[in-house]
């Protein structure tokens, strides 16, 4: 038996304490002569609010500026206390001062923004370098002429982050500086680099402003099984020098341990003064281990530049290899189909009082945690990703879809090239790192002609990196390589359809259920858009449910159902994210963690449902809620596992066997409370041979279960104990496995938890917990629900009986300590060292992100199938119809964007379908206009035959029926009656509320209520 709950706890554990597997990488090769240097340009800037004359000037005197460590946002003190629209648009100016060693004299330097918002003018040493407007993207300058080496130079940014700014030689608003999802952090909230190198050198990767693409690493000819690939490495190297050069060109490749697994060399290229040539090499490597879903596995490769067999340019590409196919409407990763199940994530990713600017060790604390919630994508919801959360989830194993940047529509003329000038960049600079496995085009559907250049972008600049493009409602759409709805299901047998974005619901960790004060119910709280909203304003509970019921409608259209399957969906959110809401609180709270990565019973919820690359390969239960109620309470008791049957034990007595429904939800209904131990048991089916009835018997008590043909045997359980009165106060610090730099930018997450007498959180306590800091360090707080969110207060409710507070470090090194206290309760104290950076003239050469370990506990992809087939498609060969009949074929086109329809007369209403092949018909999958609201009364018919009749659910798309088993060579649906129409989902719309999703409107408005209208029609055979 495994115990889940002690293997959930031990994970999330490792987790905190950053131990996620791997090993650090310290060894290189050495290469001598004139090689470049990367250099944190992140410490010690100058910042200041308000638009300022002369600041750009070297000689203005910025000494009572603020001093801060990038990267920081001007405005992070509004993050979570402020509503998104509220977050202080301004211009702001930041400046630091540095020194380049005249050794480096005659050298090229490069200065590497990963991005500011919104726009900035960039000086160097008072004269203007550029101008950067996207407020996205990555960009750079050649500041070579402008540095002043062995003295003080002086770089200065004016930067402007208005919601209203418009690009300056246009006049046009920026798509996606919208106030709805993307969290405007201003200034400088992402990392800076500088560049110094010889005169012959790669180039960067930073298109629009250096007309450079970079480095290029891919591989190709793969051998998964073999573990052997061929790896390609491509450099654009530039010539500088007065002269022409010779130059060539070798690729080393270090595994995780630090060892050289392949050298190999290209041609020596001749490149005359001031031109750029690609240069390139390639090399079948073995033994590979390739990058998979939790196991973030990366090798560095080496780019090396000679000139007479001497180094003069390194570059060291962090990277990965992995290969990708996507066919018959699935996703493939290493040559195994594997659902997507992830997060629309925003791509703030931000956290309270901090916004987005984290050191890199958090970004991977929060992206594995999603990992360890058995998620396997991430999609970055309207703009890109910035490129420390993008190598964040390189090293924990989570794939990525990334988008450019836009709203929720379409666009034409300068909003459109400025998208595309932005997946440009986006692709370019992001095409080496081996989570990246989609691009995405747009929010919504775009045409086909937008989406022809999107993908000819990608082909340009992306040939190889294994990459799917397409964008959301691509449906019908030949260019596109994926499709896939907000909302609602959809399926192929061709390209793979991805839901990007299901589940909008919201809920407060606060609250756990309508039981547990303080009392929440569904729907409490402020009207949303002049209605109620019990479907967005949940508690604990019916979230978790209501999570579990919409995963299922991807899960029983999985691999293996049938010839046309979902590939999955994006949960949206993560985590809780100060963007648009509809709840009572100024962010949103639709992530299976809060703010502070706390999970919420939905993460545990995810964690069962998703354990397995289609199927469930490792069976989990777990108990929702918690058991500490008033005495007299009798509730219903939910248990999340996909077992086939679940026993409900109370202090060692059996409560019997749920109720099972959603194949993962099992309900214990009227289970009256009783303090002590609440367990739940999960059975999994064993036969004694192939054959056989494995119907089990009626039992009362006895286990394990005996069934004739085989036996039950307990697979996995969860458990729940009663917590006894509040004692104490309990501390744990999540870190960096590294250690914690004083450098103004790192931080700890300190957890406080309300405890009994042994030690056990209790779970109903609100308890206002007081904290005291002392040392070198910075409070940044947590959040809670209150004044201002509690949003850099030093109390925090201890909500559930816990909560998080962040704490950065300052430029000094020391011992920090921080004191827990709380009425009636035994207060806590814990304690940690910074230790000094070392930064000399304004740089360091300790890169963000250098040295952190890579998350590689799932393993290496299996090399077992992920799925069993349960169904297979019997094919539809022709069909009659009651009306419209040379339309018919619309109802089995595998085509989502068209539809049969009937004239509105109920004895038209029907479609008779003929079968390739004789089968024995279990199963019918419907897709019928008006999914979300209409119920049709049908009957269905085998070779005329009655199998099935009803009215069919509304639902998010597609309508399963599970028949009398008949065989059969055709078979009819049919209407009985007249449908009835009733909105299941609360109106769903999109954000702006102009557009239906639902289905098709009839543009002659005949008689709904005697239609009959059909996208598609399946019919299924079971396998056994």
């Amino acid at each position: 038996m495994r115990n889940n709950k002690k293997d959930r706890v031990r994970k999330l554990l490792l987790l905190c304490v950053g131990v996620v597997g791997g090993t650090f990488c310290y060894a290189s090769p050495k290469f001598e002569g004139s090689l470049r240097e990367t250099y944190n340009f992140n410490s010690d800037w100058k910042l200041r609010i308000g638009d300022i004359s002369g600041a750009e000037a070297p000689v203005y005197g910025d000494k009572e500026w603020k001093t801060v460590t990038l990267p920081r946002a001007f405005n992070e003190d509004e993050a979570f206390r402020q509503h998104i629209e509220q977050l202080t648009d301004t211009v702001v100016w930041y400046r630091k001062h540095f020194k380049l060693p005249t050794s480096e004299q005659g050298k090229k330097v490069f200065i590497e923004f990963e991005g500011v918002r919104m726009a900035a003018d960039v000086y160097v040493n008072g004269v203007k370098v550029g101008l950067h407007e996207n407020g996205v993207m990555a960009f750079g300058f050649d500041i070579s002429d402008k540095i002043r080496f062995g003295e003080d130079n002086v770089i200065a940014l004016r930067i402007d982050n208005s919601w209203k700014y418009r690009e300056r030689s246009t006049n046009s608003l920026f798509q996606w500086n919208n106030s709805n999802f993307n969290a405007n952090y201003g200034g400088i909230p992402k990392n800076v680099k500088l560049h110094v190198s010889g005169k012959v050198y790669q180039t960067l990767p930073l298109y629009s402003f250096l007309k450079t693409s970079g480095v290029y690493v891919y591989a190709k000819n793969f051998n998964i099984k073999g573990r052997k690939a061929v790896i390609i490495a491509e450099s654009e190297v530039k010539n500088e020098t007065s002269s022409v050069q010779n130059i060539g060109y070798e690729v080393v490749i270090e595994d995780m341990d630090g060892k050289e697994i392949s050298r190999y060399t290209g041609k020596t290229q001749s490149v005359q003064p001031g031109a750029t040539a690609m240069l390139s090499a390639s090399s079948p490597v073995s033994n590979l281990h390739f990058w998979s879903w939790g196991y973030g596995y990366l090798y560095n490769v080496y780019t090396v530049l000679k000139i007479n067999g001497k180094p003069v340019d390194v570059v060291k590409t962090r990277t990965g290899f992995r290969k990708t196919e996507f066919k018959n409407g699935m996703v493939y990763l290493n040559d195994r189909v594997i659902q997507m199940k992830g997060y629309a994530q925003r791509t703030s990713n931000e956290w309270p009082a901090v916004g987005m600017s984290v050191p890199a060790w958090l970004s991977d604390y929060s992206n594995g945690l999603a990992v360890e919630g058995n998620a396997n994508f991430f999609r970055w919801m309207h703009v890109t990703a910035w490129k420390q959360d993008i190598e964040s989830c390189d090293r924990v194993g989570l794939m990525q879809m990334l988008p450019a940047g836009d709203a929720e529509a379409d666009v034409e003329g300068r909003r459109w090239s400025q998208r595309t000038e932005l997946m440009r960049d986006n692709i370019i600079y992001n095409r080496n790192n081996p989570s990246v496995i989609f691009y995405e085009c747009g929010n919504e559907s775009i045409s086909e002609d937008h989406m022809g250049e999107m993908k000819a972008i990608r082909d340009q600049y992306d040939p190889n990196g294994g990459r799917a493009i397409g964008s959301r409602e691509m449906l019908d759409r030949k260019i596109a390589e994926y499709g896939g709805e907000m909302l609602y299901i959809n399926k192929s047998a061709g390209k793979p359809m991805i839901a990007t974005e299901y589940c909008r619901d919201e809920a407060l960790r606060k609250y756990w259920d309508e039981l547990t004060a303080p009392y929440h119910k569904n729907g409490a709280g402020p009207l949303y858009r002049n209605a109620p909203a019990p479907d967005y304003n949940r508690n604990q509970d019916s979230f978790a449910i209501e999570e579990l019921k919409r995963w299922f409608d991807y899960f029983i259209m999985r691999a293996g159902t049938g010839t046309r399957v979902s590939s999955g969906g994006a949960n949206i959110v993560f985590s809780d994210t100060n963007t648009h809401c509809r709840g009572e609180e100024n962010y949103r709270r639709s992530g299976e963690v809060d703010a502070m990565r706390i999970p919420k019973d939905a993460f545990f919820a995810h964690q069962v449902m998703w354990d397995g690359w289609v199927d469930i390969e490792h069976p989990r239960t777990y108990i929702v809620g918690h058991w500490n109620y008033a005495d007299n309470t009798v509730k219903d008791v939910y248990v999340v596992s996909p077992s086939e049957k679940v026993e409900l034990f109370l202090n060692g007595k059996s409560l019997g066997f749920g109720e099972r429904s959603y194949h993962f939800l099992h309900t214990f209904k009227n289970v009256a409370y009783q303090p002590g131990t609440l367990k739940a048991v999960s059975y999994e089916f064993t036969p004694k041979s192939p054959k056989g009835d494995l119907k089990p018997k009626d039992r009362s008590n006895e286990s394990p279960l005996q069934g004739v043909g085989g036996s039950w045997k307990e697979v996995s359980s969860d458990t729940k104990n009663t917590a006894g009165a509040p004692a104490a106060l309990k501390l744990t610090l999540i870190k960096s496995p590294l250690p914690v730099k004083a450098d103004g930018a790192d931080m700890v997450l300190a957890q406080v938890e309300v405890v009994d007498a042994n030690g056990q959180r209790c779970p109903t306590v609100q308890t206002p917990v007081n904290f005291k800091l002392d040392g070198p360090a910075e409070w940044r707080g947590g959040i809670a629900q209150g004044p201002d969110n509690y949003i850099l207060s030093k109390t925090l409710p201890a909500e559930c009986g816990v909560n998080r507070a962040l704490i950065r470090s300052t430029t000094e090194a020391g011992k920090v300590t921080l004191t827990a206290s709380a009425e009636g309760l035994q207060s806590a104290m814990i304690s940690f060292e910074t230790t000094p950076e070392k930064i000399v003239d304004g740089l360091s050469t300790d890169l963000p992100g250098d040295g952190l370990p890579s998350y590689l506990s799932r393993g290496e992809t299996p090399s077992t199938p992920s799925f069993k087939v349960s169904r297979k498609t019997v094919d539809i060969v022709s069909a009659t119809a009651g009306a419209n009949a040379d339309k018919v074929k619309n109802s089995y086109d595998d085509n989502e964007m068209s539809e049969w329809t009937n004239d509105g007369k109920i004895s038209t209403g029907w479609v008779t379908y003929q079968l390739g092949r004789k089968a024995e018909i279990s199963e019918v999958c419907f897709k019928f206009s008006g999914w979300r609201s209409r119920s049709y009364p049908i009957e269905i018919l085998v070779d005329g035959k009655e199998v099935w009749k009803g009215n069919t659910e509304p639902g998010l798309g597609y309508v399963t029926l599970a028949v009398k088993p008949t065989v059969g060579k055709s078979v009819t649906v049919r209407l009985t009656g007249t449908g009835t129409e009733k909105d299941a989902f609360q109106n769903m719309v999109e954000l702006n509320g102009n557009k239906e999703l639902d289905g098709f409107k009839e543009p002659k408005n005949i008689n709904t209520k005697g239609q009959l209208r059909i996208i598609e029609a399946e019919f299924f055979e079971k396998v056994e």
